[in-house]
Order: C-alpha cells, then sequence, then structure tokens
C-alpha cells in the first residue's frame, strides 16, 4: 500500500503557491482546474491544521493568570 509523505508546513505552503500560481494562469483545462483546486483545498487544510496545531503549543505554554 502506498502511504502519501507528510508535508511541513513550508513544503505544503510553497505547493500551494504553485498551485494557486497555476490557477491563475488559467492555461489549465477545465478538468485540469478542478483538480488543482481540490489540491489547493487539501494543502489549504493542512496548512491550517499546522498553525492550529502551533497555536494550542503556544497557548499552552504561556502561563496562566492568577
Amino acid at each position: 500500500m502506498a502511504t502519501e509523505k507528510i508535508l511541513s508546513y513550508e513544503e505544503a505552503r510553497e505547493e500551494l503557491a504553485r498551485v494557486v500560481s497555476s490557477l491563475e494562469a488559467g492555461s489549465a483545462t477545465l478538468e485540469d482546474s478542478l483538480k488543482l483546486w481540490e489540491r489547493g483545498e487539501e494543502l489549504a487544510a493542512l496548512c491550517q491544521e499546522w498553525l492550529d496545531g502551533a497555536r494550542k503549543k503556544l497557548s499552552a505554554a504561556k502561563p496562566k493568570a492568577e
């Protein structure tokens, strides 16, 4: 069974930027554009997961107000 590599935040962000550039270029077919859009959605969700995780770690590390 093939497993997909887990992307770092930076890798996902860079790939997302490439997807956006490809979509903005407007040269892809409709089918390819839909595939790019779906991949962009996946990457955006992955980036958000990374950011949410970092936010939780920062909140946990902050001293509680007494």
